[in-house]
């Protein structure tokens, strides 16, 4: 969990740093934090367009220009060839229900986070789809 928390360092959102790891067989598979697609401007340099709508946390995730931290980590997952099936998510954050759809579809096992997240519907997808997720308390 602390290197998901080193991951989140590296996030460009003004309003959620969220650090992802996805592990398997005991091997960091890939990484993933929230911001702005590859060579395109960051909430940091331009400003957050969520913020600027008054957009409360957990809703109209469409109306944002990052890429999750757990879409990040699919992402460079798929782009390096390696497979995430069976894997263990590590996050900074309880997943939201874009997220959680694809984890679900990605055969993730299990999610351990630490603080959670406002949306019920990624509580239900996950549960439907037998995938455990374990609060982490940091010391």
């Amino acid at each position: 969990m602390q290197i998901a928390m080193i991951v989140k360092s590296r996030s460009t959102c003004l309003r959620r740093q969220v650090g992802c790891v996805i592990v398997k067989d005991k091997k960091i598979l890939a990484t993933g934090y929230n911001g702005a697609p590859s060579g395109l401007s960051h909430c940091l340099e331009i400003g957050c367009m969520r913020e600027k709508l008054g957009i409360p946390s957990g809703e109209r995730h469409e109306l944002c220009r990052a890429l999750h931290a757990e879409q990040n980590a699919i992402i460079q997952s798929a782009v390096s060839g390696a497979t995430i099936s069976g894997g263990t998510i590590f996050c900074t954050h309880y997943p939201c229900s874009l997220c959680a759809k694809m984890l679900i579809n990605s055969k993730i096992k299990e999610i351990y986070f630490i603080e959670g997240y406002p949306d019920e519907l990624a509580k239900e997808l996950l549960a439907e789809a037998s995938i455990c997720s374990y609060k982490v308390d940091l010391p």
